[in-house]
């Protein structure tokens, strides 16, 4: 009697990591969680409310990175606002771990094992916290940015540490293949949404700024219609910049 062979999904090494970085960020949230309650019981928190306490300042934490991350192509005034309050929330998370393990610390009687000095104890606390924040970053950036799967793409990977004539071979390639999988036509939403793109140098338009700006919207965007999508706001500048130009040229002729 034969059985029939079960088929498991193979876990691919980007799962992999999503999975161990999520679990680390679990772990390191606990870690922190119980330090922080403690902090509520000794500051006189109510009791059930002593199990809000962490998630206030953690759960900024994670937050507060995840919106980094979206805002990364956003005004400068408004990513430095979010750095200071994730830096005040993750130094707030950090003294109030360091202070728990200090002080427990301390009324740690010679011969309960082994002790260490209150440096070390302090920074060691200060993991748990750190971990978390980093967690959420690396998940969100794994995310944002998948590796690859298929033959191409595995072979497009290897082409990045190759050196500057494979460089050149591998852009043609991914060009050509990219075009089998981009639509053909513009549509005027993405026209109208690649216009809202911060300009480059010498004010022209920018791929690099037109590709930023539709991932901060969580929406993908291929090289080649980036491309395409940089020369149409390209030739639309000029041919405003030769419109103003006629406008010069002919006014002095009206005015005489």
């Amino acid at each position: 009697m034969t059985f029939p062979s079960i088929k498991f999904p193979a876990v691919s090494g980007a799962a992999a990591i999503r999975l161990g970085i999520a679990l680390l960020a679990v772990f390191a949230f606990a870690l922190s969680y119980d330090a922080l309650r403690q902090m509520a019981v000794a500051i006189h928190v109510r009791w059930l409310l002593t199990y809000a306490f962490p998630l206030v300042i953690d759960g900024f934490i994670a937050i507060g990175v995840a919106a980094l991350v979206m805002l990364r192509a956003a005004p400068t005034r408004s990513r430095v606002y979010v750095w200071i309050l994730v830096g005040v929330a993750t130094v707030t998370s950090i003294w109030a771990n360091a202070l728990h393990a200090v002080r427990l610390n301390q009324q740690t009687r010679p011969g309960d094992g082994l002790r260490l000095d209150d440096l070390t104890v302090g920074a060691l606390s200060a993991i748990a916290p750190l971990a978390l924040a980093g967690a959420v970053h690396l998940y969100i950036v794994i995310h944002r940015h998948p590796t690859a799967h298929g033959p191409a793409d595995v072979a497009r990977d290897a082409a990045d540490v190759a050196p500057d004539t494979a460089q050149v071979a591998e852009d043609s390639q991914s060009s050509a293949e990219s075009q089998d999988h981009e639509p053909s036509e513009i549509s005027p939403e993405r026209l109208a949404l690649a216009r809202t793109a911060p300009l480059g140098r010498k004010g022209r338009a920018s791929r690099r700024h037109i590709e930023a700006t539709f991932r901060s919207r969580n929406l993908t965007i291929g090289r080649t219609e980036a491309d395409r999508l940089k020369d149409v706001l390209q030739a639309e500048l000029d041919e405003a910049a030769s419109r103003q130009q006629r406008d010069r040229d002919t006014t002095p002729a009206k005015a005489a």
